[in-house]
């Protein structure tokens, strides 16, 4: 099977990196490698790639330095490796905007299965229609530009499916899995995913992300978006 997207690999380890690399190319990608972090921004700049498949623990540049510096660049998808199971390492990929994470060891096809459904949603996000508005906020799917109050919004590719989403649908309760399957395409993961999503997206469009107005959290049930903000109640956190 031919296909024309391109994945860069970045890892130290030369030996995950060739088994990526040959799932990866046999699942028919084209892979372009690098060893550290100065040589991903190097490839970079001589072709982007669709998608990173990056790992957390590299000498000198980490992985969350080269993620940061990726997405100053544009905006591209990233699966972050972690060779721990560390939570605050996994939220705190997602929260600099990782897509994904898989943590070693892992299985190289479950990677692959992980890249073709991050590139799939990245491909159907595209959306079509008319614009997005309420609340001083205006979102143009077709454009894949938001604004509030006329200001851009710099938003990841899941923060502006995630507000899409939310603009969709006003006033309804949506919990974690529901946005994990609608927004993500995924019928199961680690739900912090959308927890810290949620608050990367209220970072950027509450006046006072401590006391959201706008997405409010339903406890025990998940998220809902008023398209009127009211006060503000109290927040003890993200749990749902």
């Amino acid at each position: 099977m031919q296909n024309s997207q391109s994945i860069l690999v970045v890892d130290d380890d030369p030996t995950v990196a060739e088994v990526v690399t040959g799932y990866l190319e046999r699942a028919g990608f084209a892979v372009h490698r690098a060893g550290d972090g100065p040589g991903a921004l190097r490839a970079t700049d001589l072709r982007w790639p669709d998608l990173v498949v990056l790992d957390l623990m590299l000498p000198g540049m980490d992985g969350l330095e080269v993620c940061r510096a990726l997405r100053s660049r544009g905006p591209v998808p990233v699966i972050m490796l972690t060779a721990r199971g560390d939570e605050d390492d996994r939220i705190l990929g997602l929260e600099i905007g990782a897509d994904d994470y898989v943590t070693k060891p892992f299985s190289p096809r479950e990677l692959v299965l992980r890249v073709e459904s991050v590139l799939r949603r990245s491909s159907s996000a595209q959306p079509s229609g008319a614009v997005l508005s309420a609340a001083g906020l205006e979102l143009d799917p077709a454009a894949r530009r938001a604004t509030k109050d006329g200001h851009d919004l710099a938003l990841t590719l899941r923060e502006f499916d995630l507000l899409a989403h939310f603009l969709r649908h006003p006033g309804q309760v949506c919990d974690r899995e529901r946005l994990m399957r609608e927004v993500w395409g995924w019928e199961f993961g680690d739900l912090s995913t959308v927890t810290v999503h949620v608050r990367r997206l209220r970072g950027k469009i509450e006046d006072d992300p401590a006391r959201p107005r706008l997405i409010h959290t339903v406890w025990g049930a998940g998220y809902r978006f008023d398209p009127v903000p009211g006060p503000a109640p109290h927040q003890e956190g993200d749990e749902v």
